[in-house]
This record gives structure tokens, sequence and C-alpha cells, in this order.
């Protein structure tokens, strides 16, 4: 699903430059469910960027579900995105004068989704992450657990290839962290390939594999036995 091979990418910082990724290998396969874990600087944003197309690399291989990712205009990444790839971020990023309806139907509408199948569509999300009912209810009226649920229906409702989550509970309690770990984890069941970006431990555990990165070189890359969320909710 994700292969990537001998990635580099360097920011340029006044007359000097910082190598923050160095020479990056790894692949993900289909209906995985994969932690990206580091401190701080340790190049795991910058690789979840260029995973997101956000960002590309200065060299290297990037193919996804079988398709080359190199030299996109804007217009060809933002396509690309939309086909390919469901983000979930910390700050959810939900918009704020929409409904939590219009909040998940917007990635259809991109997709030019008749407006009544639209709304359908991303209401059935908002069944699946237990929301149908605040499906009316602006991102103030919602919890925070709430409305990372409704980032996670938005996300999924255009049924990307791959879903990419930085920090998804970085800006939630233990317990809203465990139900939406919980969430994420019965959308991997269904087959979804899944990463996340965190730095806590315990939210690694709850994945399936875990892919340590330290001063923009991958350490450590092991499979782990799983710990299932609803044994914390």
């Amino acid at each position: 699903m994700i292969e990537i091979k001998d990635l580099h990418k360097s920011y340029k910082m006044g007359s000097n430059s910082l190598h923050v990724l160095k020479g990056i290998n790894f692949s993900v396969a289909e209906g995985e469910l994969v932690a990206i874990m580091g401190s701080s600087g340790s190049g795991k944003s910058t690789l979840l960027n260029i995973l997101g197309m956000l960002d590309e690399a200065d060299s290297g291989e990037y193919t996804l579900d079988g398709v080359p990712i190199k030299n996109l205009n804007e217009t060809k990444a933002a396509n690309y995105r939309n086909k390919f790839l469901g983000f979930v971020f910390q700050s959810f990023n939900l918009i704020n004068y929409k409904n939590a309806l219009e909040n998940v139907a917007l990635p259809l509408y991109y997709q030019r989704m008749p407006r009544k199948q639209r709304q359908e569509k991303a209401l059935k999300y908002l069944e699946q992450v237990g929301l149908k009912e605040w499906a009316t209810h602006l991102p103030s009226e919602l919890s925070g657990g709430q409305k990372q649920r409704v980032a996670i229906a938005r996300a999924m409702a255009a049924e990307p290839k791959v879903l990419l989550a930085d920090e998804p509970t970085g800006a939630l309690d233990s317990t809203t962290s465990y139900e939406v770990m919980e969430l994420i984890q019965k959308i991997n069941d269904e087959g979804n390939t899944i990463l996340i970006v965190t730095h806590e431990v315990d939210i690694a555990n709850m994945c399936k594999r875990i892919v340590h990165l330290k001063d923009g070189v991958i350490i450590e890359d092991k499979k782990i036995k799983q710990i299932r969320a609803k044994a914390h909710v």
C-alpha cells in the first residue's frame, strides 16, 4: 500500500540546512495499523506531511497504492489526497460555522458528489461513530471527543485508501483518548490502513506495529501484540 525508499528531506535555515529525514525506508501493507513514534524533532511530522502529500521529499521514492508520488503540482496533489487519503488532526480542524453533518460531507463535495447523496453518506458515517443524533450541532456544541469522532467520520466518508492521524488523542483526556482509539481500532478491524503519529506509549501499544524515529532515521520497526482500547474504556 505504501512504499518508501531512501527518503531524504532538508530545510533551509538561513544560510544553513537542516537535514530532517536521512534515508527513510519502510513499507506499510494494506490493513495495517502503524504507530510512528519519536521525540520532537525526530522527523515524524515531516514524514507524515510527505505521506500526506502536503510536502515533498528532496530525494527518494514514495509509492502509494501502486502510484508513484512525485512532481505533483498543487491541483494534482489535492486530487490525489482526495482520492487516496483521509486526515485526522490533533486540533480536529472542523469548520466552526458548519454543523457535524456538513463537516463530514465536505470531502464528498470536493468529489462532486450530488448533495442528497453527500448528506446520506455523511449521516451514515456519523452513525458509525455514534453521533447521528448530533448531526445538526455545531463544533462549539460538541465535546473534544465528539469533535474528534466527527473528524474521523469526515476522514472516512471519502473512503480513503489510507487514514493518516497526527496526534489524534493529543488534545484529549485519557478516557476520551481510549474511546477514540477504540473507534480507530474498529475502523482498522474492517480492513482500513491507518498510520498514527503519537508520542504516547499507551496509544502506540494500541496499534499493531511501532516505527521509532530518532534524528531522521528509523531506529526500530517492530510488530507488537496489540492492546485493545475497549479494556481501558
